[in-house]
């Protein structure tokens, strides 16, 4: 059943976020086709469903929570594919615009991985994750060929009609091979709790990681706004011969960041790759923005592609280590909130920049920015490499518990909730004694 429901999940979320990337390689060469087009509201059409999703994903989580699952997920495919339909039927800047904002209301994200967690056992959870994150890559790149393709064959129209009928094989998924029974194990790893909001938004650690994931869909976004048309006219060639370009520079980039990826994580070096990422992404804003050249085009963007590819596996992955224990489920609602919310500020910078000061400006902007994440995430301490884990406290008493947990070694942290028969524990995986620590998590 774990099996089928991680597939299937991962499935669905790919399936949606296919759709919402396959504007990415294209929208600013077939913009100028809709009345009203403007570089801001190209960047807004881009960036738009950032702002909605980043409103919508914490409220609809905790909705979710109340109500279940399923029903909430439903409702935003629904919106989901209300906006595609939108956007598809616009002849206008503008409703494009509100297509997207639709779109971006279906703000699943964070109630899709909450339902991974209802479906699977604590030991099988990172490697289920793991695969939800694996079908976001696969997604991000299929949508960077397709895209090109669809639009040289149907124009923008195509692209969000196929966007609609993603949103319907979602619906498909969720009725027939989601599974329907659910255990629902919720917990304060997986759900939001709003009196944690306040003390996770100050914490240091957790603050640079935000502001990193937020500064890292900016660029994103806010280059698209100009990559595709940088491409067409230094490369010369057609847009839909885009597509090969992506899958070079992509496929390229993800295995160029697979060494630098495990050699962070066996050599606890996540720190230094870190760093050593986001200054080559500012080298390559900042050369883009001060050459015209072809090839070093082509090498900058790869340069980019593989630092951002990197970056977006490693965020995750500290924000777990470090994230005080039992409040994963709020800071990783925070965390996905900065994402969305960088993704629209990208959008509407990226559509001001060029409006303002052209291509190689907008470049120049994205480089100072990157240039401060840099001095930011200079002053971020390496995690250590900690997991949290779910323990059944039973019939013990909570001091008798607290102390008997606390004499093992390899425990960094325990939480307890009065009320609940669980206690989180942080431990580190180097150290932590599983034998000791075994009878609490096999306790009925």
């Amino acid at each position: 059943m774990e099996k089928r429901a991680v597939f299937s999940i991962a499935s669905l979320y790919g399936s949606r976020m296919l759709g919402l990337f396959m504007v990415l390689p294209v929208l600013s060469i077939y913009f100028d086709q809709y009345q009203q087009a403007s570089a801001f509201l190209l960047g807004l059409a881009l960036g738009i469903y950032g702002l909605t999703q980043a409103i919508l994903q914490i409220p609809l989580g905790l909705l979710s929570d109340k109500i279940g699952r399923r029903p909430v997920i439903l409702f935003g495919l629904v919106l989901f594919i209300l906006g595609s339909v939108v956007a598809a039927t616009a002849d206008s800047a503008i409703a494009v615009v509100i297509g997207r904002a639709l779109q971006g209301m279906g703000a699943i994200a964070s109630t899709l991985m909450a339902l991974v967690t209802d479906l699977t056992a604590e030991q099988n959870r990172t490697k289920a994750m793991a695969s939800i994150g694996g079908s976001i890559g696969i997604s991000f790149a299929l949508a960077m060929v397709l895209g090109p393709v669809v639009a040289s064959n149907f124009g923008m129209a195509g692209i969000f009609w196929l966007t609609a009928l993603m949103g319907l094989i979602g619906v498909v998924i969720i009725f027939n091979f989601v599974p329907k029974t659910i255990s629902m194990r919720q917990n304060r790893e997986t759900q939001t709790d709003l009196q944690q909001l306040g003390y996770l938004l100050r914490n240091p650690s957790l603050m640079r990681l935000n502001i990193g994931i937020f500064f890292l869909h900016l660029t994103l976004m806010a280059a698209f706004v100009v990559i595709p048309s940088v491409l067409v006219r230094q490369l010369a060639i057609n847009p839909d011969e885009l597509w090969w370009v992506y899958l070079s520079l992509l496929g390229g980039g993800f295995i160029a960041m697979l060494p630098a990826m495990i050699f962070a994580e066996k050599r606890n070096a996540q720190k230094k790759i870190f760093v050593l990422a986001v200054a080559l992404m500012t080298i390559a804003m900042l050369v883009l923005g001060s050459t015209d050249g072809a090839l070093l085009t082509v090498a900058m963007l790869f340069i980019y592609f593989a630092s951002f590819n990197l970056l977006e596996a490693l965020l995750p992955s500290w924000l777990s280590k470090v994230c005080p224990v039992g409040n994963r489920g709020t800071a990783m609602g925070i965390y996905s909130s900065c994402q969305f919310l960088g993704t629209f500020a990208g959008g509407v910078l990226g559509g001001f920049a060029l409006a303002n000061v052209g291509v190689d400006g907008l470049f120049w902007v994205l480089g100072l920015m990157l240039l401060f994440w840099c001095f930011v995430a200079s002053t971020m301490a390496s995690p250590k490499p900690l997991q949290t884990l779910i323990l059944q406290v039973g019939e013990t008493k909570a001091n008798d518990f607290v102390k008997s947990i606390s004499n093992i070694v390899g425990v960094e942290d325990i939480l307890l909730i009065e009320g609940e028969d669980l206690a989180y524990v942080k431990v580190d995986k180097n150290l932590i004694d599983l034998k000791s620590i075994e009878p609490f998590l096999n306790r009925k």
